[in-house]
């Protein structure tokens, strides 16, 4: 059928007809100039994809009637440009789309429709772990050792880039997947097809947001939903408030953006923007960069927001134009954005536009600070962090408070590193990671790290040798205009050399501490400390061995690893002592703003950016020796603990499967609030005592070849086995921290996986009980995918994180929610009992249902399908059943 909106079709250049473009401000509408910026984004993509099946001319009025429509919870399809991936997610998705080719070959349809559409790019970047450290070969043989865990998932990967059309693999050493996005993959408009359009994208990996900075709307979506959108299919979202961010004033002297991110994040925790999309507007939005602006951008997960838009303004445009972008494209963005009313001018109030709610915040108010010990959003005062550490010693154990008795606080621990006596104690630092896409992005704080590290060395200040320092850039950029400008060479003398070119210690990558490390903080039962310029710092995420961990400016971070401990006043107590006896403080080396941007303006120039992304496809090596096999459907090796077709496919008919009602479900764990996708699948370091280990070790392997979860995602065997498998999951039937629950007809204790396995056996379907938040952090398909494995047929929480609980109507898994005033604790749930939760025959989206309990006792819960496509996806038993059904017939 023909587009309705035809008629607003026009050349951008009367000189080029061939090059198109929806002309939005002939819609002669007022509604359109008080609409957000970002749901402009969505109101284009309607109206060009218009066609009256998957995107209606309703949609396109629902969305223009935003201002109305915003509180009725109306469902709107959304169709990005573009998706990108990175190999933790690529990996199982890559192995997802093989299977289906598997799958509509037995329905009887051509398996070669499974196939992306749009523009999909896959980074690898989240391999790499930090095996070597403080050496000048540390970059080169931590390379070597990613190549020899991983050859075979790279080899499947790069069969992957050949078997699909419009699938582009950057290889490993390349950067990280949101850095090299900004940098370099990000259009800002794009020009596909004979049209001009915003390019707006979808990823598999929550902090896709951070190119919402650049003015392209992003945002991070679960594996499953990517694939989907892969397939041609648009998302179904429902229209979403837009929460106004309004930045005035100019950050003090002495702030990073990484202090302002990390006060927005707390700020925005406590407004609430679970679902919404933020968009940023005021004066001081133009006194940032948008190395400033992507680094809020990316920490959009960590305040809940499902974006946080930066609309694009001449700061923008001259980015492209620094980081290298073609000037003749550069020049029809700008006019492109100019003739559909989305250029902002931050300065100019009366481009202000319609928001859901108003919210401030002065950057002149902003002090340097770091967020945690357990969570990001809990931000701490660098003045009040000795006394806040030293709070959270004695306090409950929870999210501010290890429980450690008073007698205790000021144990010590000696220990020999390396020949030299040290000591350890509570408050110790033992890793310091200048790391993640969040602030190697960032030439400020990362030329401002370079500028202490210089400024430290040549005050005769050191970093104790047993504390794991680590630099790992998120683009090959950074180590160039690091070099350029002569700081590297005192980060390196400092111990913060190149390590890798990935995300390394934010996602747990951070490999072995030393032993009498290890040893010393065991015997203590001390609470060693990471630092880390990162995004997540969740319990068991960064290390097993750090219980405590601090995201800080990578400014900070050298601070704290030269100090060695974060029970330092700055103010009052030295960073060290120098040879000569006299006392450093942090004041006497902390670079001003000034200084920064002067060395930045010299050092940071376009030039960098050509000559590292015109070969980024070919640079490497070892990826372009990998031999992949050319078929287009995928040779599965039954000896393989990598790569494994998964069994979400097995028995799958044409014909749909009524729902039924889930009889008597046991509760397999019951969880408090906050519960994260790390807590459910674990991306780090396969314990030696697990399932999982079990599982592998019966293979054949040894456990130096275990590798990591995350790089294990592309087999299913090892995937279950470490669903709920993180050693600090705290699981209420339980009383110690660990990966275990009660398998209730026998009362035995056992790993999760077993206990599923023992109910899986018997017949009995499965559920957990969960507080707020729950599935909160990285967007992970396989916190819903391994539950799905396990037979968990539902999740019964007071709230969920928006990825999460997509990802598990996705997996065709029940996402329920308590009535509004009601949780376990009010009505009496103690999860021991068993659960019959009754499915209607005709659902509708968000309706209540009845769920009975074996003590007689029922009451109801909401069952947060919150659109008509998610249903029709649960009567398929989710989303890849759906497409596959699609694609056969």
């Amino acid at each position: 059928m023909s587009n309705p909106f035809a008629r607003l079709v026009e050349p951008l250049d009367p000189k080029q007809p061939q090059k198109k473009f929806f002309n939005l401000s002939k819609l002669e509408d007022a509604r359109y100039a008080r609409l957000p910026f970002s749901i402009r984004v969505l109101l284009e993509a309607a109206v060009r994809n218009c066609d009256e099946f998957l995107v209606k001319k309703a949609d396109v009025e629902n969305i223009l009637n935003w201002k109305v429509m915003q509180h009725k919870n109306v469902e709107v399809p959304f169709k990005p440009a573009r998706v990108i991936l990175q190999d933790f997610t690529g990996v199982p998705a890559v192995v997802d789309f093989a299977a289906m080719r598997d799958a509509v070959k037995k329905l009887g349809g051509d398996p070669e429709k499974i196939n992306p559409i749009c523009p999909a790019d896959l980074v690898i970047d989240h391999s790499i772990q930090v095996d070597f450290n403080r050496r000048s070969d540390s970059l080169q043989k931590n390379q070597d050792l990613e190549f020899e865990r991983n050859k075979e998932r790279f080899e499947f990967l790069k069969w992957g880039s050949q078997a699909f059309k419009n699938m582009r693999i950057i290889p490993p050493g390349s950067g990280i997947i949101h850095q090299v996005n900004l940098e370099y993959l990000a259009r800002v408009v794009m020009d596909q097809d004979g049209y001009y359009y915003p390019d707006s994208v979808v990823g598999t990996d929550s902090h896709t947001t951070m190119i919402d900075g650049l003015g392209v709307l992003g945002w991070g979506v679960g594996g499953i939903e990517a694939e989907a959108v892969m397939l041609g299919q648009p998302i179904s979202m429902v229209l979403p408030e837009v929460v106004g961010y309004k930045l005035l004033g100019d950050p003090q002297q002495l702030v990073t953006s990484t202090d302002i991110v990390l006060t927005i994040t707390k700020h925005l925790r406590q407004v609430g923007v679970v679902g919404k999309f933020v968009e940023f507007f005021g004066p001081g939005v133009a006194q940032l960069s948008i190395a400033d602006r992507a680094t809020i951008a990316n920490m959009c997960p960590e305040y809940g927001a499902t974006a946080a838009f930066f609309p694009v303004d001449d700061i923008s445009i001259g980015y492209l134009m620094q980081t290298g972008r073609d000037n003749e494209k550069v020049a029809c963005t700008k006019k492109y954005l100019e003739a559909v009313g989305m250029l902002r001018d931050f300065k100019n109030s009366s481009q202000d536009p319609d928001f859901t709610q108003v919210v401030e915040l002065d950057l002149r108010s902003v002090v340097p600070c770091c967020s945690g010990p357990k969570r990001p959003q809990d931000k701490v005062a660098v003045s009040e962090m000795k006394t806040d550490f030293e709070t959270c010693l004695g306090a409950k154990q929870g999210f501010k408070g290890f429980q450690i008795a008073p007698g205790h606080h000021n144990s010590r621990v000696k220990f020999n590193f390396e020949g030299r006596d040290f000591e350890l104690a509570h408050g110790s630092v033992v890793i310091a990671a200048i790391t993640s896409c969040t602030n190697t992005s960032n030439p400020s704080v990362m030329l401002g790290a370079g500028l202490l590290a210089k400024k430290a060395v040549e005050a005769g200040l050191t970093v104790k040798p047993y504390i794991k320092t680590s630099l790992s850039p998120g683009s090959g950029v950074v180590t160039y205009y690091l070099r350029e400008s002569g700081v590297m060479t005192y980060l390196s003398q400092l111990g913060f050399d190149v390590v890798g070119y990935g995300c390394m210690t934010c996602i747990g990558n951070s490999g072995p501490l030393p032993e009498p490390v290890v040893e010393a903080i065991t015997q203590g039962d001390l609470v060693a400390v990471g630092v880390l310029s990162g995004n997540r710092n969740f319990e068991g995420r960064v290390h097993p061995n750090t219980r405590a961990n601090y995201l800080a400016s990578p400014p900070l971070v050298i601070a704290y690893a030269i100090a060695g401990t974060v029970r330092i006043d700055f103010e009052k107590e030295p960073l060290g002592v120098n040879a000569s006896g006299k006392k450093i403080f942090l004041k006497d080396i902390w670079p001003t703003r000034n200084e920064i941007q002067a060395v930045e303006r010299q050092f940071v120039i376009p030039g960098m950016f050509k000559e590292v992304y015109q070969k980024i496809e070919t640079v490497n090596k070892a990826w372009n020796a990998l031999d992949a096999p050319s078929d287009k459907l995928y040779t599965w090796n039954p000896k393989s603990t990598y790569i494994k077709s998964p069994p979400f496919f097995d028995g799958l008919t044409l014909a749909l499967q009524t729902p039924k009602t889930i009889e008597g479900a046991y509760v397999l764990l019951n969880f408090g609030d906050s519960v994260t996708t790390d807590h459910i699948s674990p991306a780090g370091n396969i314990a030696r005592n697990s399932p999982a280990a079990r599982y592998l070790t019966s293979r054949g392997l040894t456990p130096r070849e275990f590798n990591s979860y995350g790089s294990r995602r592309g087999n299913d065997a090892v995937m279950a086995r470490g669903t709920f498998a993180n050693i600090r999951l705290v699981n209420k039937f339980i009383d110690k921290q660990g990966p275990q629950t009660i398998h209730f007809p026998s009362g035995e204790t056992l790993d999760v996986f077993d206990a599923a396995e023992r109910y899986k056996q018997a017949g009995h379907p499965l559920i957990v009980l969960a507080g707020k938040e729950y599935g909160a952090g990285s967007s992970r398909d396989w916190a819903a995918k391994g539950p799905f494995l396990l037979g968990v047929k539902a999740v019964l929480a007071e709230s969920y994180e928006r990825i999460h609980r997509s990802n598990l109507v996705g997996m065709g898994v029940i996402p329920l929610q308590y009535l509004p005033g009601e949780d376990a604790g009010t009505l009496g749930l103690t999860g021991r009992e068993r659960y019959t939760i009754i499915i209607p025959e005709n659902l509708r989206p968000q309706m209540s249902i009845q769920i009975k309990l074996d003590t007689g006792k029922s009451f109801e819960a909401i069952m947060r399908f919150d659109t008509d496509v998610e249903l029709t996806y649960f009567h398929n038993g989710g989303i890849l059943n759906y497409m596959i059904r699609k694609m056969a017939s």
